[in-house]
């Protein structure tokens, strides 16, 4: 008798635990996360807070006792953090608006498939009026099958007075 082959991904089976050292990633998650953050880089919060921290570190920088200070006029290490924030961020943005462009792109095609089917059904209705106008236009009306009724009524009573 021939061995029944076990199929280890069937549902009927648990699945591994992989066990690696390396990270996983889910780019959803990302996705979402830096849609979050950039969001959050267009707001007037963040424009306050940004105002407020380079201001306070200027400040500091500027009046505070010598042997206090930790970034001098130029300010090099504010200029660094900027730069720093400002390559992390433009990454970030990017990244949200591609997947806001792959949104906009499926919307934009479910929008024309249902136009399309929009358009279709109109077009059917369209020529399904016309049809009905075409043949009611055909159909005798009450008026005139009560004239023709009469005209038959009347020439029958002629006909009859005329044979007594």
């Amino acid at each position: 008798m021939a061995k029944k082959k076990i199929n280890k991904n069937s549902l009927e089976y648990p699945r591994e635990a992989r066990r690696t050292l390396k990270p996983s990633y889910d780019p959803e998650s990302f996705g979402r996360w830096s849609e979050r953050f950039a969001r959050f880089l267009g707001t007037a919060r963040f424009l306050v807070f940004m105002t407020a921290f380079v201001l306070i570190w200027v400040i500091w920088n500027s009046l505070a006792p010598i042997d206090l200070r930790f970034d001098n006029y130029p300010f090099i290490f504010l200029t660094l953090l900027l730069s720093l924030q400002a390559s992390y961020a433009a990454p970030l943005i990017l990244l949200a608006q591609n997947r806001q462009a792959d949104r906009d792109r499926i919307q934009g095609n479910q929008d024309r498939d249902r136009d399309e089917r929009n358009m279709a059904d109109t077009e059917y209705l369209t020529r399904e009026i016309a049809s009905m106008r075409n043949d009611i236009s055909q159909v005798t009306t009450r008026e005139y099958l009560h004239s023709e009724i009469r005209d038959a009524i009347e020439e029958i009573v002629k006909k009859l007075n005329k044979k007594s």
